[in-house]
């Protein structure tokens, strides 16, 4: 049986992916900050899959966390398969308005942390020749729109650059990219949804799904979804000055910055 590291696993896209691969038959070593919420996922999993669910607690904003958590990548007795960078979050609020403190938090999850925790996993991948990862970017990556967007743009360079230079290797790598999921995200941020169009909501199992046979195919940046998808066409032919005033309008109203 394989192993899938998956970190941010209690809640939205992290637990979709955790509930999919456990169902599939994937050990799991399941990473978030609230140790009752991971043991309680754990216990289910195990109960309803057959599966062994591993918990590891860890802070990704913090060294010490990904620091645990790369250690546990880089264990060749027990090697991970399949790593999903999932962790992460929105500050609400424009540029400016936002602490630095925050700004920098959110840049140490979304950046740094996938950096360290690729690099733990691939170097172990490349030396068994197989594997993969999966780092969780948006749509978001895509528009001139404040840091959160800046940190997701990061996310998906450095994803498919990394493919290519691994490419051969047997070690698949893969920028997830979907538009706004009902999970808990907006809630801990601060965010109202009201005003969000019911058009634009994916469902987070469905999400997954998608991506995986993305990453089965070898695909190395997923825009689960024909909405988005059309949506991301015409984000690339939209001038950047006239998308800047779009994006600025339309980041207020819906999504984080």
């Amino acid at each position: 049986m394989t192993t899938a590291l998956i970190t941010g696993s209690t809640a939205g896209i992290g637990a979709a992916f955790a509930r999919r691969l456990a169902a599939d038959g994937h050990n799991l070593v399941l990473v978030a900050r609230d140790t009752k919420r991971l043991a309680e996922q754990a216990t289910e999993l195990h109960d309803r899959h057959g599966i062994e669910a591993e918990v590891l607690t860890a802070d990704l904003a913090t060294d010490h966390g990904i620091e645990a958590v790369a250690t546990r990548l880089g264990d060749r007795k027990n090697p991970v398969d399949l790593l999903v960078n999932n962790a992460g979050f929105g500050n609400k609020g424009r540029y400016l308005d936002v602490s630095m403190a925050d700004e920098l938090k959110m840049l140490k999850v979304h950046c740094e942390a996938v950096l360290r925790l690729t690099s733990a996993a691939t170097e172990a991948m490349r030396e068994r020749g197989r594997g993969g990862v999966v780092n969780v970017a948006s749509v978001a990556a895509f528009v001139p729109r404040g840091t959160y967007g800046a940190s997701k743009a990061w996310v998906v360079q450095f994803t498919q650059g990394a493919a290519k230079d691994l490419a051969g290797s047997g070690v698949r790598l893969m920028a997830l990219c979907p538009g706004f999921v009902r999970t808990e995200f907006h809630q801990r941020a601060g965010m109202g949804t009201d005003n969000i169009p019911k058009w634009m909501w994916l469902d987070a199992d469905k999400l997954v799904a998608a991506a995986l046979a993305d990453l089965a195919r070898g695909k190395s940046l997923s825009i689960p979804d024909p909405r988005y998808k059309a949506l991301m066409g015409v984000v690339k032919v939209t001038p950047r000055a006239l998308l800047g005033g779009i994006t600025s309008k339309t980041g207020r109203k819906y999504g984080p910055q």
